[in-house]
């Protein structure tokens, strides 16, 4: 397990909280329609298809409200620091937003007229990738606990959730996460040596510098 003094998960948590937290200030001050929504990042196929690709990522970093916020932070607050502590910083980072990124491809795809908002699809991708490490034979025993057949009942549970009808629940986001994050797990090692650690952190940092290039866009747009 790694030691962190500042964990990642924490300030994804505080961003993801102080965007929500201004988008409210925004919406009830300037814009009361849902297009206050599209100018915090929400995902919608039409404005992606017309170039806003940057909005794959700003989605995951909005949500529709303080409950659906307050969901997926305490996900996160429990599984990204099972995950972190695992993988350490940089490859937490890399893989929480790999797999956000592929859940709203996912989204693109099968939700394309629909908007859509959350961290779900990388959270989910991280349950994916502790389900997907404690298949390895080279997983530590003492991480089987919170790894592997061990997360099966919350995997099934919320992926029969979001067929349920008017659920409102993004499946595709939750499944294409989920899956990327097995494949990882599966594929990878916990264990990193000197050389693999530098390439987690070049990787983390550009998906960081990625992120903001996005909301720069993003902020360019919506001043257009």
């Amino acid at each position: 397990m790694y030691e962190r003094k500042n964990p990642a998960y924490l300030y994804l948590i505080l961003v993801n909280s102080l965007i929500l937290l201004i988008f409210y200030v925004f919406k009830t001050f300037f814009i009361k329609s849902d297009l206050a929504y599209l100018l915090f990042g929400a995902q919608y196929g039409p404005l992606i298809k017309s170039g806003q690709w940057y909005r794959i990522i700003t989605a995951m970093f909005m949500h529709g409200g303080f409950l659906h916020l307050a969901f997926n932070m305490y996900a996160l607050y429990i599984i990204g620091n099972y995950a972190e502590g695992i993988y350490g910083t940089y490859r937490f980072i890399t893989y929480y937003f790999i797999t956000g990124i592929v859940g709203n491809v996912a989204t693109h795809i099968f939700y394309y007229g629909s908007l859509s908002v959350g961290a779900s699809g990388a959270i989910f991708g991280l349950v994916g990738v502790l389900f997907g490490a404690g298949f390895r034979k080279d997983t530590p025993f003492f991480l089987k606990p919170i790894t592997g057949s061990a997360l099966l009942p919350m995997i099934v549970i919320n992926v029969v959730l979001g067929f349920i009808p008017g659920s409102g629940i993004n499946n595709a986001a939750h499944i294409g996460g989920l899956l990327t994050g097995i494949l990882l797990g599966y594929a990878l090692s916990v264990y990193d040596n000197y050389r693999s650690q530098k390439i987690w952190k070049l990787l983390a940092y550009v998906l960081i510098g990625l992120t903001v290039i996005s909301y720069v866009w993003l902020i360019k747009d919506a001043l257009a």
